[in-house]
């Protein structure tokens, strides 16, 4: 049975060695690099066993993306300390929608209305839509991609009408299909991140309800989520 294995880092610019990778089942790590191949160097290890190898890496790396400790406690935050976020955000805040359906969604009168008109009357007058206007108003920035299946799914498509609010309120929405996401290893987390400092990851059971809010303040996490949507942006197509 294959690994489930994640990239964490390299150290090496574009040649993407070394690098570091967790096992995200047994939390082993993976490093790979030039191997130490003199045999003067290699007679000076101790208990290098048969069929293994011995690879040198800079310090730097393991300092960077090793993980750090394999008990950390998640640090779940409640959603009125979540929805204080989008008040006191600086400069960016972001999103990568992973889900084929919300469930919270389905219990609203607009995915009702939706559903019976293909359209909406959106109130724009809610907590998120002034929050939201006031934010981008003053120049900071929104945004986020929307995975999307081939066919859209019916939650989905009830996200592609929502669009139309998120657009008047000055968020930059845009769309990416789940098999150009799966190509680009861009993994099945729904996070927030703002500022490039902090993300927020949505938890959903299997049935997509939202259980919990975990946050993130990790350095070499808060990059890893930031590389993720850096790839989702370049490839997502504008709304």
């Amino acid at each position: 049975m294959a690994r489930n294995i994640r990239f964490n880092g390299t150290g090496s610019g574009d040649t993407g060695c070394p690098s570091v990778h967790e096992d995200l089942n047994t939390g082993e790590v993976i490093v790979h690099g030039p191997p130490l191949t003199d045999p003067a160097d290699v007679a000076q290890l101790q208990h290098l066993g048969p069929g293994e190898v011995a690879v040198v890496v800079p310090r730097e790396l393991l300092a960077d993306w090793a993980p750090r400790d394999a008990t950390r406690q998640a640090r779940m935050i409640g959603l009125d300390a979540f929805n204080g976020l989008f008040e006191t955000f600086r400069h960016t805040a972001w999103r990568l929608e992973t889900r084929r359906r919300y469930a919270s969604d389905e219990t609203t009168a607009t995915y009702a209305q939706f559903q019976a008109e293909g359209r909406v009357d959106w109130d724009m007058s809610t907590w998120y839509c002034t929050t939201i206007r006031q934010a981008t108003a003053t120049g900071k920035t929104v945004s986020r991609v929307r995975l999307l299946d081939d066919p859209p799914t019916p939650g989905q498509r009830y996200l592609l009408c929502n669009a139309e609010r998120n657009a008047a309120l000055g968020e930059d929405i845009r769309t990416l299909s789940r098999s150009e996401a799966e190509w680009r290893h861009l993994g099945s987390e729904d996070f927030w991140i703002f500022d490039s400092r902090l993300v927020a990851r949505l938890d959903f059971t299997d049935a997509d309800e939202l259980t919990g809010v975990e946050l993130i303040t990790e350095p070499a996490e808060v990059v890893r989520y930031a590389r993720l949507r850096d790839a989702a942006w370049h490839h997502a197509t504008p709304n």
